[in-house]
């Protein structure tokens, strides 16, 4: 049995898998967690070990994807005060340390795109994929995560990446506008401080301090008592407030241009995923064509990338799966290894 984990800096996802044949997993607990609650993973971990599960299943491996750069089976969550650590966690389930891996979070999601199924994606752009050819995952939820999907000659191998926390490149007046507002506020600026949660409220802030400077009492309620995100996306697809519609309409331009660029930077011609908790909730407006509209408006390359097909991720358990995938590989090589 594995113990998979995705970690978020606003929510952990804990399962357990029962590898099946095919890269197919049988979920045999899952449960979530408000990861503001607690000081660590370590602790989330011992919660589920003692109190949940006891000795219900026999764990053998465990893999945790995080928001953060890993480095030497440590990482210091970019989103949270914690430092996670294989070691420690190793501990809490008993088993070998070399048994717990550590993944970036989207290199832990990337992991589980080869094994979705047609309904758990909604294809934006269908393109002419390329058999073979490098793709890549973009994903807005808490934060902005990018990762390259490599074809080695034998399998995809994804690579960790903090690509949402390169410089923001504003690509009309609005957004030079954009970017000056958000610097005069944090200074340097990254993709992430306008595609993630908290990066739409940023450009509605910029909409509402700029152009629209009476905001209607009921509005200014709900973004006070609500995840303030959740509230503009809701209005702006409902067309009850001119400024939501607007930064709505922003973020998902600057969103699929983004996800132009790392398609350019990976010639990622086996295709484009857009993963996250944004993405699916949005979809509706992603649809209309902004989004699509940016990815493909690359100059002297926009009749290439057009070709490039680009898929939302509809399973939010991708990032689960995809660590299950991982540790299926992972113990698959340690094994030739002593065979050879």
């Amino acid at each position: 049995m594995y113990l998979v984990g995705d970690i978020g800096g606003t929510k952990t996802n804990i399962s357990i898998l029962e590898p099946l044949a095919g890269n197919k997993f049988n979920v045999v607990y899952e449960k979530s967690f408000s990861s503001k609650d607690y000081d660590s993973l370590r602790t989330i971990v011992k919660n589920v070990v003692e109190q949940d599960i006891k000795t219900k299943y026999s764990l053998t491996h465990a893999c945790f994807g995080v928001a953060g750069p890993v480095k030497d089976g440590l990482c210091d969550a970019t989103n949270l005060p914690w430092l996670v650590d294989v070691k420690k966690i190793a501990e809490v389930l008993n088993i070998k340390s070399a048994n717990v891996s550590l993944l970036n979070d989207l290199e832990a999601a990337a992991h589980g795109i080869e094994i979705l199924s047609e309904q758990d994606v909604y294809v934006l752009n269908e393109g002419t994929p390329q058999q073979h050819g490098n793709m890549c995952l973009i994903s807005a939820g808490t934060g902005l995560g990018e990762s390259i999907i490599f074809w080695d000659g034998k399998r995809y191998i994804p690579s960790a990446s903090e690509g949402g926390h390169s410089d923001f490149a504003p690509r009309n007046k609005i957004e030079i506008n954009l970017l000056n507002y958000l610097i005069n506020k944090y200074g340097r600026i990254s993709y992430e401080r306008i595609l993630s949660g908290p990066g739409l409220l940023n450009v509605y802030n910029f909409f509402k301090d700029t152009e629209y400077k009476n905001t209607p009492d009921w509005l200014l309620d709900r973004l006070k008592k609500e995840d303030p995100s959740a509230v503009i996306s809701e209005v702006a697809m409902s067309k009850k407030d001119e400024c939501c519609g607007k930064a709505l309409d922003l973020f998902i331009s600057v969103y699929g241009a983004e996800a132009g660029n790392l398609a350019l930077k990976a010639l990622t011609t086996g295709g484009v995923f857009v993963g996250g908790g944004i993405a699916p909730k949005i979809i509706n407006k992603i649809k209309e064509g902004g989004f699509m509209q940016a990815f493909t408006h690359k100059g002297r390359l926009s009749v290439m990338i057009s070709h490039i097909p680009v898929k939302i991720i509809l399973n939010d358990k991708v990032p689960l799966l995809g660590c299950g995938n991982f540790l299926n590989m992972h113990i698959k090589d340690q094994k030739e290894l002593v065979i050879n």
